[in-house]
């Protein structure tokens, strides 16, 4: 079966260009110009797609707001393409749920390996979970529970909204208590491809997945940073 990709673009250069090479490249590829059609296609597809690569500087509906919504009811992977410069740009982009950004201009063949990356480990992720023995399922960690059959994290009970990304590093971290992880490590781990020196990435997810499972961001019980190393997970 062809995996099914969805383009918001309205650059149409850069959409007959990857149009062309995703399907010799045996993708199904559905477009939109501007984010208040990728919305309408979005929703109407019911979940059909497997990724959706979004431009931030959209028409109508920005690529920001874009992501806002699908991450309101959906975990379908998301992949940024932007031409912005700037830490903050991509930040405020994966900080919204993408799970990651490709830089314009761009080559072909690495969108084609991100996009390679993104689904295999999106399609793996629950057969693997399910190999692990019935006891291995639930992961409690101080006042976290973890819910590995349904992707579920709880903190005190109430439940905590992750992105795909935040629930894989937190499950890598939680089922590895102690060990320290450097960022090209995580980044190996989590999104399953070669670790390209942009910390960004990284950090972003780390710092968002703090806000949420950390009674104090700044003073983290669970999430420890290295300087210089990496991260390891100390809370029980």
């Amino acid at each position: 079966m062809n995996h099914s990709i969805f383009i918001m673009e309205d650059d149409q250069a850069i959409v007959e260009m990857v149009e062309s090479y995703l399907t010799k490249e045996g993708y199904a590829v559905t477009v939109a110009s501007d984010g208040e059609e990728g919305l309408r296609k979005f929703e109407q597809a019911e979940g059909k797609f497997d990724l959706v690569l979004v431009d931030l500087m959209m028409p109508k509906v920005d690529g920001m707001e874009v992501i806002r919504r699908i991450r309101a009811y959906s975990h379908v992977p998301i992949l940024i393409m932007s031409a912005k410069d700037g830490d903050i740009d991509k930040a405020l982009g994966l900080g919204f749920g993408a799970d990651d950004y490709i830089a314009k201009p761009f080559s072909m063949i690495e969108l084609s390996a991100r996009l390679k990356a993104i689904i295999r480990r999106a399609t793996q992720y629950a057969p693997i979970e399910m190999k692990a023995a019935p006891e291995q399922h639930m992961l409690r960690m101080g006042d976290l529970r973890i819910d590995l059959d349904n992707f579920a994290v709880f903190k005190h009970e109430e439940p905590v909204k992750l992105t795909s990304k935040e629930f894989e590093i937190l499950r890598l971290f939680a089922a590895h208590p102690n060990r320290v992880y450097t960022k090209a490590q995580i980044y190996s781990q989590v999104w399953n491809d070669d670790y390209y020196g942009d910390e960004n990435v990284i950090n972003v997810h780390m710092s968002r997945l703090r806000d949420k499972i950390e009674d104090n961001p700044s003073e983290p019980r669970y999430i420890k940073t290295l300087w210089g190393i990496g991260y390891k997970w100390e809370g029980g």
